[in-house]
C-alpha cells in the first residue's frame, strides 16, 4: 500500500519560488567587484535568474548541459546559480585558486559550454582560452559601463545579455534526482574528481543543515556566506538562506579582515561562515584596531580544524559563539557540526573547550562509522583512532565519468580518508588525515591537536606540523612555525608552552620557523608542500 501523499519532486528552483512569495522583500546586499556596495531582493534575484534560464536555453542550453561559474559570492553570482539550475542545466563553480593548468583540465573534463565569470578573472581566462575548447560563450558578470574589452569567444556583458529577455518562464520540471551542480574536489589522488550533487540531494542536504542543532538559520538572521560558492557547494548558504529567508550578505572580493569587518557591522550580520584563514584575519584586523563585533552572535568555522583559541578569542573576547564544522565536497558538504548537546551544555571553561575543539555531531540524514585499516567496527569511547566512514542521501556514490572507480564499501560508506575519534555522545573529533597521522612507535600522533595548541601561544601565527622520518620510532613530529610580525619567539619558549599539555612522547621533536606556510586553493595547510620543502631534514638526536 502506498501512501496518499502529493509528489512533489525535490527540485533546488522550489526554494528561491519559496524565498520571492514569502520572503520576497528580504535583502541581498553585495560588494560589488566594481567597487559600490548593490542591493536586492530574494523576488528581484528569482526575476533575473528566470531571465538566465531563458537566455541559456536561447544559446541551446538543454538539460544536463553543465554551465561554469567562476566568480565571488555576489547577487550576480546567486541569479546565475538558480538560472542554471531553472533551465535543466548543471551549475559547475570552479575554484579561481587552483593552478590554471587544473583549472583547464576540470572545465574539459565537465565539458562546460557556457562559462560565467566575473571581471577579476577575465585576463585569467584569456591566457587559458586555448585550453579550454568546449566553452561556446564567456558571460561577464558586469554590465556594458564596466565591460571590458576581450579577446574571450562571444564574450558578453550579463546585464546586456539579460536584456533582451522578459522572464516569462518556467522552469523544466527536471527529476529530483537529475544532477543539479558540480564541483571538483582535489582531496584525492591524481587528477581533480567531479561531485555531482543532484535536486533531490541538494535540498535534503540544505533542509538537514538548517535544523537547530545545525546553522540553524531563520527569517531573522542576517547571514554573511564568506565562504566561497566555489567551495565546496558553498557549504549550502546559496540554498539555505533563501529556504530561511535570512538576509543575505555577500562579501565579494575583498576577503581582508578591514573588508569583512566593515561587512559585519554595517549590515548587522548575525552569522557567518569560513575558513579559520578568514578569521585570523579578522582577529588581527579587530586587536590592531581596537574593532568590536556588535551583532554578530554566531560564527561557523570549517574547512580545517579550528585552533582552541581563536574559539576562545571569539567568545571571551567578542562574545560570539564558534560553532566547528566539518565535511567534504563529496558529502555536499556539511558533516557534523559542534552545537552542545544536553549532556555538555552546562559546562564551562576548559572542558567546554575541549568539546567545541571536536567536528561535533552529524544532523539525520548522515550515518557515520569508524573503522580499523581493515574495515573492522571501532569503539566509540573518545579515544580509539579509526577510518571515519560515511553514508546518506547527500552523499557522493561515485565520481563523474566513474573517476577512482568503486568508492563505497560493502555497506554503502564513503571512506573520508580522515582520521577520528567518536565520543560516546556521537562527537566526531578528526585527528588527521589519513596521509597525515604521524606513525611514531606504532602509535598514532595527531598533527592537527599540536597545530591547534601551537597556535595558542601569544606569538605564534600559524602552525603545522609534519611527520620526519626517524630510525628508531619510525616518524616524529616537527612543529613548522610562523611568528606573529615583530615579535622574536624561540622553539624552546613554544616547547615549554605545550609542555604538561600533551602527552610527553607526542612533543615535537624539533622546531621550525618560516615566513610563510603554503596553502591549498581552499585555505588548507598544504602538506605535501611542507613535506617537499622539509625532505632532507634530519632530527639532531636522531
Amino acid at each position: 500500500m502506498l501512501g496518499l501523499m502529493q509528489d512533489w519532486p525535490l527540485r533546488c528552483h522550489r526554494i528561491i519560488d519559496h524565498a520571492a512569495l514569502f520572503h520576497a522583500n528580504r535583502e541581498v546586499v553585495s560588494r560589488s567587484v566594481e567597487g559600490p556596495i548593490h542591493r536586492t531582493t530574494y523576488a528581484a534575484i528569482r526575476t533575473k535568474a528566470l531571465k538566465t534560464a531563458q537566455a541559456l536555453e536561447a544559446e541551446g542550453i538543454r538539460v544536463g548541459d553543465r554551465v561554469a561559474t567562476l566568480a565571488w559570492n555576489t547577487g550576480r553570482h546567486l541569479e546565475v546559480w538558480y538560472g542554471i539550475l531553472g533551465c535543466g542545466a548543471v551549475y559547475h563553480t570552479v575554484n579561481p585558486r587552483l593552478f590554471p593548468e587544473q583549472i583547464a583540465y576540470i572545465v574539459g573534463h565537465a565539458e562546460d559550454r557556457v562559462l560565467f565569470t566575473d571581471l577579476t578573472f577575465v585576463p585569467l581566462l584569456e591566457k587559458l582560452a586555448d585550453k579550454l575548447p568546449t566553452v561556446e560563450r564567456y558571460i561577464v558578470l558586469t554590465d556594458a559601463a564596466h565591460m571590458p574589452q576581450t579577446s574571450l569567444k562571444n564574450a558578453v556583458a550579463y546585464e546586456d545579455w539579460i536584456a533582451g529577455f522578459d522572464g516569462d518562464y518556467a522552469w523544466k520540471e527536471v527529476d529530483e534526482n537529475a544532477a543539479a551542480g558540480m564541483c571538483y574536489t582535489s582531496g584525492t589522488t591524481g587528477n581533480p574528481k567531479g561531485v555531482l550533487y543532484s535536486h533531490r540531494s541538494n535540498v535534503l542536504h540544505s533542509m538537514a543543515a538548517l535544523q537547530v542543532d545545525m546553522l540553524g538559520l531563520s527569517s531573522n538572521d542576517v547571514v554573511m556566506p564568506v565562504v566561497p560558492m566555489f567551495h565546496a557547494n558553498g557549504w549550502s548558504l546559496a540554498f539555505g538562506m533563501p529556504m530561511a529567508g535570512s538576509k543575505c550578505v555577500m562579501p565579494g572580493a575583498k576577503m581582508d579582515g578591514a573588508s569583512i569587518h566593515e561587512l559585519l557591522e554595517s549590515e548587522g550580520v548575525t552569522c557567518t561562515a569560513a575558513v579559520p584563514t578568514i578569521w585570523l584575519m579578522l582577529l588581527q584586523h579587530l586587536e590592531e584596531t581596537g574593532g568590536k563585533l556588535s551583532t554578530l552572535k554566531k560564527v561557523v568555522i570549517g574547512g580545517s580544524a579550528c585552533p582552541r583559541a581563536m574559539t576562545k578569542k571569539f567568545q571571551d573576547t567578542y562574545g560570539v559563539e564558534v560553532i566547528h564544522a566539518w565535511g567534504m565536497t563529496e558529502m555536499s558538504p556539511l558533516g557534523t557540526l559542534c552545537s552542545l548537546k544536553p549532556a555538555y551544555a552546562k559546562l564551562t571553561g576548559d572542558a567546554r573547550l575541549d568539546v567545541q575543539e571536536k567536528q561535533g555531531h552529524p544532523p539525520f540524514t548522515i550515518e557515520m562509522k569508524i573503522t580499523d585499516d581493515e574495515g573492522n567496527p571501532l569503539p566509540w569511547d573518545d579515544k580509539t583512532f579509526g577510518r571515519l566512514k560515511v553514508r546518506g542521501p547527500a552523499i557522493t556514490s561515485s565520481y563523474f565519468k566513474g573517476e577512482g572507480g568503486e568508492i563505497l564499501d560493502e555497506e554503502g560508506y564513503f571512506d573520508t580518508n580522515d582520521v577520528g575519534t567518536i565520543d560516546q555522545e556521537g562527537y566526531l573529533r578528526i585527528t588527521d588525515r589519513s596521509k597525515d597521522v604521524i606513525k611514531s612507535g606504532g602509535e598514532w600522533i595527531s598533527s592537527i591537536d599540536l597545530e591547534n595548541l601551537a597556535v595558542g601561544h601569544p606569538d605564534v601565527a600559524e602552525a603545522a606540523v609534519i611527520g620526519i622520518a626517524h630510525p628508531k620510532w619510525d616518524e616524529r613530529p616537527l612543529l613548522i612555525i610562523v611568528r606573529k610580525e615583530g615579535r622574536e619567539v624561540e622553539a624552546g619558549d613554544i616547547l615549554d608552552f605545550m609542555k604538561g599539555k600533551i602527552a610527553n612522547w607526542w612533543m615535537p621533536d624539533a622546531v621550525a620557523f618560516v615566513d610563510e606556510i603554503p596553502h591549498t586553493a581552499t585555505g588548507k595547510i598544504q602538506k605535501t608542500t611542507l613535506r617537499e620543502q622539509f625532505h632532507d631534514y634530519k632530527f639532531t638526536d636522531a
